[in-house]
């Protein structure tokens, strides 16, 4: 990523051009790629001036509710595909624990630490290229005794998806299914060789076929260009995604990308709210990495997005529970479980705090 230059001084022109940026997108206007980028490559100085366009736009399809999301590795390791961020792919190194796909009871037993903790989504994710058939059928057969028992919302993360696949996770009430594309489709090849950014869109394709909502965002700090974080939000945009999770690289150590991220916090917070101003009716959630690269700036997050992950990732570690609710509780924030988007509100606060 390219950090943001500094300057002395503010004219009040710059001050308030990322206010004029969130009117047009709340007067049903589109941001360009040239705008987009503008988001990103804005100075320090202007930061809380951006993260207060990106909140009003927040604000009107969210209000000040948080979403939250629990993720459970149901199958770790022994994925045959070699992306590059992942610790769980042929060409990792990482030590990690490998299991095949959990039981029934476990599974119930994280659906229910998911409810304990105000999760609105239970993600079940499996390392694979995609699913086999046992496997469909065993989180077919799990997902109505989940929403039955917990009253949640399913995300199945399985890997690449056929038409067939896509419908019978549907039947079996999988609310969404998350398939990142991760980064652009130019960069997508500096990543992974073993499947293509096509293959990636062709099982988003055959799931909103299928009737379903679709999770996907991606990675920043991968090595990639501005223009490539712009190109992958725009993408989503095109593809009306209902929901984006943004993760920041944990560059994980033996994993071929362990040495590649150098984002700052900042760096994060313009992402975050360039990808709410190109996606303003989209679940915005900070995903991976918030720990590691947000640091003490983890509140100002929640000002563009409007959602987080609870808990622990795939195989690495998330900050406690408590200590999430507490941040969004200091925040004057709500955790809720209710509907995607909250009503207009009557009216719109200007700034940050």
């Amino acid at each position: 990523m390219i950090h943001a230059s500094s300057t002395s001084e503010l004219s009040p022109p710059s001050q308030n051009r990322w206010h004029a940026l969130a009117h047009k997108v709340l007067n049903d206007g589109r941001i360009d790629r040239t705008e987009a980028r503008a988001i990103l490559e804005s100075p320090d100085e202007e930061l809380l001036d951006v993260l207060a366009a990106a909140y009003r736009v927040r604000h009107r399809h969210f209000g000040n509710t948080v979403q939250l999301f629990f993720l459970m590795n149901a199958k770790s390791g022994l994925c045959p595909e070699d992306c590059g961020y992942c610790s769980q792919s042929k060409v990792s190194e990482a030590e990690i624990p490998r299991y095949n796909l959990l039981s029934a009871p476990k599974l119930l037993e994280a659906a229910r630490m998911a409810a304990e903790r105000n999760s609105k989504t239970f993600c079940i994710v499996i390392s694979a290229r995609g699913p086999t058939q046992r496997e469909i059928d065993a989180v077919c057969d799990i997902v109505p005794q989940i929403k039955r028992e917990h009253d949640l919302n399913i995300c199945a993360c399985l890997g690449l998806l056929t038409p067939e696949q896509a419908k019978r996770l549907a039947d079996a009430g999988v609310d969404k299914v998350n398939h990142n594309l991760n980064t652009s489709s130019r960069y997508y090849e500096h990543v992974c060789s073993t499947h293509t950014y096509a293959d990636r869109l062709a099982t988003l394709a055959a799931c909103r076929e299928a009737g379903l909502s679709l999770c996907s965002g991606g990675i920043i700090g991968m090595g990639e260009e501005l223009d490539d974080v712009v190109s992958m939000a725009m993408e989503l945009r095109d593809l009306r995604v209902e929901s984006i999770p943004l993760n920041f690289l944990n560059a994980i150590d033996g994993t071929p990308l362990e040495n590649t991220s150098d984002l700052t916090p900042r760096d994060c917070l313009r992402a975050l709210s360039m990808m709410r101003l190109v996606n303003p009716e989209a679940e915005i959630r900070i995903a991976g990495g918030r720990e590691i690269h947000l640091r003490s700036l983890q509140p100002l997050g929640l000002f563009p997005a409007n959602s987080i992950f609870v808990g622990d990732y795939l195989t690495t570690k998330g900050q406690l529970p408590e200590a999430d609710e507490a941040m969004i509780r200091d925040l004057g924030f709500e955790i809720t479980k209710g509907p995607e988007a909250a009503e207009p509100p009557a009216c719109l606060n200007e700034s940050v705090g």
